[in-house]
């Protein structure tokens, strides 16, 4: 975390403080609503401080366990001591107001479905910078927040899904990719033709395909309809460039499951272990370059385009 965020944080924290210190009470003893906006920016700022230590679900799981705390103690002891008419102190009502919402939050982000955006061009031209996207958390199985081991095994990953995942290399970093091999499965990748165990993926030209990365430069790609296992999708490919960059290829583990030679490279998958990369070939940081994504930090599978405020027509699409 940038130190400018450190300080917007502690900002936060500060003026939550401030705003409960000195927030008043209205005359008929209730808490005026600046104590409400500062236990809200309490809790904005909580989140930011732990977020850069932890996951975002480990931030709503620990609050949940608070304000639950609160709750549960106010329900099972305070109440009963309460003179009736008494006021609630704030440090009690509002944390306890707080957590019914926090906790369907949580449950819904855990066990139904999670948000998220896409943040490059990785995924074009199926998936641009700027949509919103669902990813049902229970298509790999339901998991035990955080530990993400599973609990009830529901599915597993098939070849052609796309995928969002904690990045092996920070795993409080989320990635979305293609699964395109899967536990014991060899990957081959030369001369931009994709094989897995040794049978080529059928694919199709499209024609060309051009977009405009980040405002500032077009960039001219080859487009491709390639067909893996049930799924039917888009890829992209600048036919002059190497099929990896070598300068790019980092120290992961099982390298050694892995061969790169200049035309391309061979990986077998190892048990327990996902090869994923991004439909945008040449401008994908994928498995080719850190190596293979283990089954727990799988996050589920990517199914829908909710909202993109710059195209409002990819409202409702579905991914594939």
């Amino acid at each position: 975390m940038g130190a400018n965020l450190f300080w917007v944080w502690m900002v936060l924290l500060a003026v939550g403080v401030m705003l409960i210190a000195f927030g008043g009470k209205r005359e008929d003893g209730t808490h005026g609503a600046s104590v409400e906006w500062g236990y809200l920016a309490i809790l904005g700022g909580a989140f930011g401080l732990l977020s850069d230590h932890m996951s975002f679900t480990a931030v709503m799981l620990l609050v949940v366990l608070v304000t639950g705390g609160v709750w549960l103690f106010d329900k099972l002891v305070l109440a009963k001591r309460r003179q009736p008419g008494t006021v609630v102190p704030h440090y009690v009502d509002f944390p306890r107001g707080f957590f019914p919402v926090i906790a369907v939050v949580f449950l819904l982000r855990a066990f139904v479905a999670e948000p998220f955006q896409i943040p490059s061009s990785s995924m074009r031209p199926g998936l641009v910078v700027g949509d919103f996207i669902l990813v049902s958390k229970f298509g790999y199985g339901l998991r035990v927040p955080v530990l993400n081991k599973v609990m009830v095994p529901v599915g597993t990953v098939e070849r052609g899904d796309v995928v969002v995942f904690s990045f092996p290399g920070n795993e409080k970093i989320s990635f979305i990719k293609r699964a395109i091999g899967l536990p014991g499965d060899v990957v081959e990748y030369r001369n931009k033709q994709l094989s897995i165990n040794g049978k080529p993926v059928e694919r199709v030209s499209a024609g060309e395909h051009s977009y405009l990365e980040r405002g500032l430069m077009m960039i001219q790609n080859q487009r491709y309809t390639e067909s893996l296992g049930k799924v039917r999708y888009d890829t992209l490919v600048i036919p002059e460039q190497p099929v990896y960059n070598p300068a790019g290829v980092q120290s992961f583990p099982l390298r050694e499951n892995c061969d790169y030679r200049d035309d391309g490279f061979t990986c077998k998958v190892p048990e327990g272990n996902y090869f994923m990369m991004g439909d945008n070939r040449d401008n994908s940081e994928d498995s080719r370059y850190w190596g293979f994504v283990e089954d727990r930090l799988l996050v589920g599978k990517a199914f829908l385009i909710w909202m993109n405020l710059s195209d409002f027509s990819r409202i409702g699409t579905s991914i594939r």
